[in-house]
């Protein structure tokens, strides 16, 4: 039977009935290890009691309202996200990819309310993922995600990762409004900008007037041991994209900004119908309330030694499948020599779940409550899987 779902992923076989911690039960009954998390979504892991507990509570109570009223749950996860950020505004969305567009309507806005409205294009760098809207592969601008949804929306400016002369040079320019990065890259192979590029990215936008934007939809919400990974260099954006983990597995996102920043945005000029629900919120202010507690992020940065720790050991021990880790936290990748498809796939007959990333990078992004026997248990079935694909490839 040809499924009537559109084609447009690339599934393996597999599908799961159940989630449990840092497993997830199949179909067949078999239990994965899960090193995926969703693509990083699952930051408290599977069934966590205190998101459970949120969630039914508040679908017992109220699932919509609108935002033609005063949400209170979008008021309680505001007022968390202001207390432990550098921002003083909120907005509530369903996405990573609609905080992009807000992100990128409140720059335009901005510098439309300072009478400089020429100043429209956002500088972004080559290998950046922002979401797969036309605005947001327009601002990634790589062929991968744009080939054949032309034409796309002018006023960006990409540039070569790590190119200092080229982004100063790109900054100076009077048409420039705004620079987007990802402090963390993940969708092109766990790439982290040293923390002195983004301290340099902060005193470039003050010297130039720009705002300053960072896109932690994937590496924010306690993934690198920090609740946002721009925290290890000390400095801050001016408006910020957050989603994936702030829900812990429920669809929202957010769009932070600082008071001045968002000044453009009054009444009418942005909304979204379901953004910020009752549900969404009731969610991410449970998370927030867990990743907050005295030592949770401490005990991450402790797990994220001791993962790093062991994935250096596996590199080590299979040079012909892997070349090396890197990332931050527990937002690593493996740099492969063998085909990285090849090793997430040989996973899943280990029973460990795994995410492909570009540069033949596979990522390791587990839950960040991950117990070090489950880190322990994951490498090993990782060490299993590069067996049996080193088998393979001797005998082909």
């Amino acid at each position: 039977m040809i499924s009537p779902v559109l084609p447009s992923y690339n599934r393996a076989k597999l599908s799961f009935v159940k989630g449990e911690g840092a497993w997830m039960i199949a179909a067949d009954g078999r239990r994965f290890l899960d090193f995926g998390s969703g693509i990083a979504v699952m930051s408290l892991g599977h069934g966590h009691p205190a998101l459970v507990k949120a969630l039914t509570d508040q679908a017992g109570a109220l699932w919509h309202t609108s935002n033609l009223y005063v949400v209170p749950q979008q008021e309680a996860l505001a007022e968390r996200l202001v207390e432990h950020t550098f921002a003083d505004t909120v907005f509530f969305c369903n996405s990573g990819t609609e905080a992009t567009e807000l992100a990128i309507k409140m720059a335009r806005k901005y510098w439309y309310e300072s009478d400089t409205p020429e100043r429209t294009t956002i500088l972004t760098f080559e290998g950046a993922f922002h979401g797969r809207s036309i605005a947001a592969i327009s601002a990634a601008g790589s062929e991968k995600l744009t080939k054949g949804f032309g034409p796309l929306l002018p006023g960006f400016r990409q540039l070569p990762f790590g190119d200092h002369a080229a982004l100063r040079e790109a900054a100076a320019v009077p048409d420039v409004g705004a620079i987007m990065v990802e402090p963390v890259q993940g969708e092109s192979g766990i790439r982290p900008l040293p923390d002195q590029c983004l301290k340099g990215l902060r005193d470039l936008c003050d010297e130039y007037g720009l705002l300053l934007i960072f896109d932690e939809i994937q590496c924010g919400v306690g993934r690198t041991g920090r609740l946002f990974a721009h925290e290890w260099a000390g400095v801050t954006p001016d408006i910020m994209m957050v989603a994936k983990g702030i829900g812990g597995g429920y669809p929202i996102g957010a769009l932070l900004a600082t008071e001045n920043a968002a000044r453009g945005m009054t009444a009418g000029t942005h909304g979204s119908t379901y953004g910020g629900n009752p549900l969404g919120c009731a969610v991410g202010a449970a998370v927030m309330d867990e990743m907050t507690k005295p030592g949770f992020l401490e005990d991450v940065r402790q797990k994220s030694g001791f993962l790093r720790q062991k994935l250096e050991g596996l590199v080590a021990a299979h040079p012909d499948i892997f070349e090396g880790v890197r990332g931050a936290g527990l937002m690593l990748g493996l740099r492969c020599k063998a085909l990285n498809t090849d090793i997430v796939a040989a996973g899943y007959e280990a029973q460990i779940l795994t995410v492909p990333a570009g540069d033949n990078v596979v990522r390791i992004l587990p839950a960040l409550t991950i117990t070090e026997d489950e880190i322990a248990e994951g490498v090993a079935r990782l060490d299993t899987a590069a067996s049996a694909l080193s088998q393979k490839i001797a005998a082909a």
